[in-house]
Order: structure tokens, then C-alpha cells, then sequence
């Protein structure tokens, strides 16, 4: 590669990975997953499509795929790429989904509530992601066709629906109870 030519287009070679990063990163159906948090529909069915739209991006991709080993090399040995990434591309995408289910808990998007649930959603999903290898090992029956892609995603939403569903009726129960003693 023609350093000068690196330079010139990207400002030096961090600038040229960096712009890697970030198409790996969009690769993963990025448009997929803010359309599905565009959606309209209640909550739960955002949520339903925004998992779907995510496992379909993390396991549509083989991990020997160079986009994702470039990603995961980053996640293990961050460099200053990452920050920029982050703030491109990851963070839009995480304040809309903390905002959802903030919106489904009763609390705000920035309550340590909001983000233990949303960081629990991101986990599931990103088991399948990452760790494909040995789950496929474990699970040998695991093909990760569509259909069973389709389930898993299915799975995922109702395991987190019971649980924000449940901590939102307990929240609104403590508030009406407050609101009530207050009278």
C-alpha cells in the first residue's frame, strides 16, 4: 500500500483501520437494527424485532469471516479506533435501546435498572455471537439455520418480555403505593 496515498485519504494509518473498524461494525446490519427500533407497534414488539435484527447480524457472520475477527480483535485489544466507533455507530443505537426499555421499566433511560436490563439482552444475544464455536460443541443439534435462528430470537424476547414485564409491575405497584401513603 502507498503510505502516501493512506495518508491522503484516511490521515494516517489509525484513520485507515479505524475506517475498517467502522465498516465491520455497519456490517453487521446496523440498518436492520435501527429499523427495527423505528418500528412502531408497542414496546414489546420493537423489542422482538430489535433482537431479531441483532442475532441475524451477530451470527450471519462465520468467525472466520475477516470483518468480525478485525471486531473481536478490537474488543479484546481496544485501540483508540474503538472510541470513535462507539461514538458513531454503537452509542445512537444503545441510547435508543436503553430508552425503550427504560420506557418499559418505568424508569429512565440512564437508571442502573434500565441499563442492567439492557446490558442483560445485549448479553444473550451476544452468547450466540461470540461463543458459537463452543456452543456448537455443546450443543451439536445447533445450526443456526433460520428457523432455529428465528427461535432462538423468539426464546431470548420472552426470557427478558417475563422479566421487564414483571419488574415494570413492581415498579408501578411501589409507585402507586407511595403515591397513595402520600395522601
Amino acid at each position: 500500500v502507498n503510505i502516501a496515498l493512506v495518508n491522503y485519504h484516511f490521515g494516517d494509518k489509525l484513520g485507515l483501520y479505524t475506517e475498517v473498524l467502522q465498516q465491520s461494525v455497519k456490517t453487521g446490519h446496523v440498518d436492520a437494527i435501527r429499523s427495527a427500533l423505528d418500528g412502531s407497534g408497542p414496546p414489546e414488539t420493537i423489542l422482538r424485532a430489535l433482537i431479531k435484527a441483532r442475532m441475524q447480524s451477530m451470527c450471519s457472520q462465520s468467525l472466520a469471516d475477516r470483518k468480525f475477527r478485525i471486531f473481536l480483535h478490537e474488543l479484546a485489544n481496544p485501540t483508540p479506533a474503538m472510541e470513535r466507533v462507539i461514538d458513531e455507530v454503537s452509542r445512537p443505537v444503545y441510547k435508543r435501546v436503553l430508552a425503550l426499555i427504560g420506557g418499559m421499566l418505568g424508569r429512565r433511560a440512564d437508571d442502573e435498572m434500565t441499563r442492567l436490563c439492557a446490558h442483560s439482552v445485549m448479553g444473550q444475544i451476544m452468547l450466540y455471537g461470540l461463543a458459537l464455536p463452543v456452543l456448537k460443541r455443546l450443543w451439536p443439534e445447533l445450526k443456526m439455520t433460520p428457523k432455529q435462528l428465528d427461535r432462538i430470537a423468539d426464546h431470548i424476547a420472552e426470557f427478558s418480555l417475563a422479566y421487564l414485564r414483571e419488574a415494570g409491575k413492581d415498579r408501578r405497584k411501589r409507585n402507586g403505593r407511595a403515591a397513595g401513603s402520600g395522601q
